[in-house]
């Protein structure tokens, strides 16, 4: 017979205690039981988000919806910086987040096309993304001409100058770091993407090149946009390439509906809103984004075609995030010439007065019958706390689309004053506005009053 095991004095009898109670009793004990279980497995189902929230220390933003995905800023108030050449690239641009509290970033370097110009063809994503929660380095080549094979060897050397020199380095996580371009740009990413499979993620907008390319060896999780109608790198050319993508890989293919080949060089949230999830989910491990992807697009208003891979699972993730916590409804339009929220630059404009502001004015883009401009207004030794520009329009010259301003025009006088996110300029600081206008282009004498 085996012994009997000692009950500690202190512990409550549980035999006599049931010996003791009456079937009321019982029956109300048994309630009571059943709904702190209930609660507790409620409290379970909802917040998953919570849980990894305070699990995974990259997470950055508030809980996104469908429209705030597709809106033209987050919630990241943003900087900017010049970089000059040298480094193993052109030079170009650094945009980021202000905020020093949340720890550091991911990052995600951009190359344009084929002779085009960061400046002049992507530098609308800069501060985009960047209000978001990411660093971007925006590269200009070393020269115009360089092909595919260069401009992969300029993203990463840009990737290591962000992480290791730049003057924002502290700001970036250096294990946390992503590429992107456009046509032999985008062909470029790929290749450092195959170069450097550290990579984070990729995202290649109407990748591109003559002579062979192929996705077969690439192992970062790559995200490929193409336009319906793009005559340059066409659906069949992606189609076949897109096909060579190993089944292992994470990987998502969209295609813009009516999209030409340069309709990545004009500001659109048709892309962004599927491409900032692409980099929540990877570089920030953020299961909150895939949602917007998995496992069909949150909001598919403009995209002609989707093929994805899900679930999408960063690292150290075992099951999708949460369903929507929004309702599904259309994107906000966006014309394709828009342009974000400006950021203010901490490179001081030589032109700059002693206090007070001064604006100049730059054509960058123009084409029969119109044109686009741009404005940058800076401070001077002083910070300015709202502004004004004017400017008298030339011969058959009109404003059509103004963006990061406030336009009044009266017959050919156009005064233009700050909005009300984008008053304040640090001393030697600036931001940029820009407009479409029909006419010839003409480069006006601009006044720039401030308060």
């Amino acid at each position: 017979m085996s012994p009997a095991v000692p009950r500690d004095p202190a512990s409550p009898d549980i035999t006599a205690s049931r010996t003791g109670r009456g079937p009321r009793e019982r029956l109300t004990a048994l309630v009571a039981i059943t709904a702190v279980a209930a609660a507790v497995l409620l409290t379970a189902l909802l917040s998953p988000r919570t849980a990894f929230a305070a699990d995974n220390p990259y997470q950055r933003g508030p809980d996104p919806t469908v429209a705030s995905v597709a809106a033209t800023r987050g919630t990241f108030a943003t900087a900017q910086l010049t970089v000059p050449a040298g480094n193993g690239f052109g030079g170009g641009y650094i945009y980021y987040p202000t905020d020093t509290s949340r720890g550091t970033y991911g990052a995600v370097a951009i190359v344009p096309g084929y002779s085009a110009l960061f400046a002049n063809e992507e530098a609308w994503m800069g501060p985009w993304l960047a209000s978001f929660g990411f660093v971007v380095i925006g590269v200009e080549t070393i020269t115009r001409n360089d092909g595919a094979d260069a401009r992969a060897t300029q993203l990463l050397a840009a990737l290591d100058y962000l992480t290791q020199r730049s003057q924002v380095r502290d700001r970036v996580d250096a294990t946390r770091l992503a590429v992107m371009g456009h046509s032999a740009g985008g062909a470029g990413t790929i290749l450092a993407s195959e170069r450097r499979p550290s990579l984070k993620a990729a995202v290649g907008l109407a990748p591109g090149t003559p002579g062979s390319l192929s996705l077969a060896t690439n192992h970062v999780p790559m995200m490929i946009i193409g336009g319906q109608t793009d005559p340059t790198v066409t659906p069949s050319y992606l189609n076949n390439l897109y096909a060579t993508m190993p089944a292992a890989t994470p990987s998502d293919f969209v295609q813009i509906a009516g999209a030409d080949h340069l309709f990545f060089t004009r500001a659109n949230n048709t892309e962004m809103k599927v491409l900032i999830p692409w980099l929540k989910i990877f570089l920030d491990n953020d299961t909150r984004y895939t949602q917007f992807l998995c496992p069909s697009l949150a909001d598919p208003q403009g995209i002609s075609l989707y093929r994805s891979k899900c679930p999408y699972l960063p690292p150290g993730t075992t099951s999708p995030s949460p369903s929507a916590s929004s309702t599904l409804s259309p994107s906000p339009s966006v014309s394709p010439t828009a342009s974000p929220s400006p950021s203010v630059s901490l490179t001081p404009s030589p032109s700059n007065p002693a206090t007070g502001c001064a604006a100049t004015y730059r054509t960058v883009n123009s084409w029969p019958g119109g044109f686009q401009g741009e404005v940058t207004v800076s401070a001077g030794g002083a910070p300015v706390d709202g502004w004004t520009v004017g400017w008298t329009l030339g011969s058959g010259q009109s404003i059509t689309q103004l963006w990061n301003g406030t336009l009044t025009t009266s017959g050919s006088t156009v005064t233009v004053r700050n909005p009300a996110y984008g008053g304040s300029i640090p001393a030697g600081g600036s931001v940029v506005f820009g407009f479409l206008g029909t006419g010839t282009p003409s480069v006006p004498a601009l006044t720039c009053t401030s308060p």
